[in-house]
């Protein structure tokens, strides 16, 4: 994927999700098989519908794949450790010792002032 934001729908067909992350559909749902966090629901027709997240998601599993080259078995282990350790952000103290964030800040406060 070429950092193209997704567009802004609840649901996406298998065909767009496959052409949004640069893969074919059989592969999307080969990735199905392999990762159960991945749970697309079905139309009644049974056609898969997949929501904004489940989007996301693959985008992640093409990354550590094809970017990361990670195995499956260490693309699904990457994706667990990530679920159980999510990334923390700094304490508000530390933010405000970056130079460019404090003169940011700075900066906003004397347009305030104004």
């Amino acid at each position: 994927m070429s950092g193209t934001p997704l567009p802004d729908k609840l649901y996406f067909k298998i065909g767009e999700v496959a052409k949004l992350i640069g893969v074919k559909p059989y592969v999307v749902r080969y990735w199905e098989t392999e990762f159960s966090v991945l749970r697309p629901g079905k139309t009644g027709a049974r056609h898969r519908l997949y929501r904004r997240k489940d989007v996301e998601l693959l985008v992640e599993i093409r990354r550590l794949l094809y970017v990361e080259r990670y195995t499956i078995e260490g693309a699904k282990r990457r994706l667990r450790e990530l679920n159980t350790h999510p990334p923390t952000p700094p304490p508000i103290e530390d933010t405000l010792t970056i130079p460019a964030v404090r003169d940011e800040l700075v900066a906003l406060y004397r347009m305030l002032e104004e």
